[in-house]
């Protein structure tokens, strides 16, 4: 049973996923008949840390309050994508795992634990805007980009921010049972568990086709995604065959012509959720699904989550 927690810090901590951490687990809500935690917070760096916010944080304890824990808790931190770690934390969270505790990675945490040999072998979670790095740093690990976080036994990794809320509040739910999970999670007014993944959060640029001879053709699809579109009628307006079409296709974009079309139909009905109070219905056709439960198949599939839940998120409640 978890009873004891530490979260370890090192300079330029980001005191927002800091803060995750010491809500779910640091404070005493046994008035409410919930666990209370031996909750410490421990530096690897010295007594006095840095926040990219501007302030210091003054820590009571050091790596060595490390050995005694149930859980590590590595929050995010300045710089943490690019910079070298203490070998004795690297040690302590190696030795942790090995007598059976775990080790919670948020955010950028996640370079922490694989500089310590923690993901080799083991999928992980990262936010995306850090995934393609981390993928090469650590050749082993498989990288997770579109999830909110995962459970690889001892070693939890979680995405941005508030998938560090996410993670935590699935270890108490292992931990203690749903009922405990959803007293915490209305505690501190979020939901027990979200749906989706990152996928419905990362940052949509615009279509860029910096194609030779299948531009005009991607352009022509851009403006035609509510229509009926086959790559034989695709091959003909390019003036090829539909074998040597095909083969163009995914030489200049990397992708199958189905594939990039979908993907663009997904923008933009992204695009239309957002912006505006069209129905999911008028949305589809707009974007070429032809239907609503057409469009919501697709969406589960490309973003782990529906239409009308992608529209809460980004335009409240009301808006679905």
């Amino acid at each position: 049973m978890l009873k004891n927690v530490a979260a370890v810090l090192l300079d330029g901590v980001h005191p927002f996923e800091l803060g995750v951490v010491c809500e779910v687990f640091g404070l005493d809500r046994s008035d409410e008949g919930l666990p209370v935690y031996d909750f410490a917070v421990a530096s690897a760096e010295g007594p006095v840390l840095s926040t990219h916010a501007g302030f210091s944080v003054l820590t009571q304890h050091g790596i060595d309050r490390l050995e005694e824990a149930d859980l590590i808790a590595v929050p995010a931190g300045e710089s943490y994508v690019n910079r070298t770690y203490p070998e004795e934390l690297l040690a302590a969270l190696r030795r942790a795992t090995e007598r059976g505790a775990r080790v919670l990675s948020v955010c950028s945490g996640v370079f922490v634990l694989g500089a310590a040999g923690l993901l080799d072998g083991r999928r992980c979670a990262v936010h995306w805007r850090h995934a393609a790095e981390l993928a090469v740093r650590h050749p082993r690990t498989r990288v997770e980009p579109d999830v909110l976080y995962v459970d690889e036994g001892t070693v939890i990794t979680s995405a941005g921010t508030a998938a560090g809320i996410d993670a935590c509040l699935h270890i108490i739910r292992e931990e203690h049972g749903v009922e405990v999970a959803n007293a915490i999670a209305r505690r501190m007014v979020v939901p027990p568990h979200r749906d989706g993944g990152q996928a419905q959060y990362v940052e949509r640029p615009l279509p860029h086709s910096p194609c030779d001879t299948v531009g005009g053709v991607l352009a022509w699809m851009e403006e035609h995604l509510d229509e009926e579109i086959t790559v034989e009628g695709l091959a003909a307006r390019a003036h090829m065959s539909q074998r040597t079409f095909a083969r163009r296709f995914q030489q200049e974009t990397g992708t199958t012509p189905y594939r990039w079309l979908l993907r663009q139909r997904v923008l933009l009905a992204q695009e239309l959720l957002e912006r505006s109070d069209e129905t999911v219905d008028a949305i589809a056709g707009r974007a070429g699904f032809g239907n609503a439960a057409a469009m919501r198949h697709q969406f589960l599939r490309a973003l782990g989550t529906t239409p009308n839940a992608y529209r809460r998120t980004f335009r409240g409640p009301k808006a679905a």
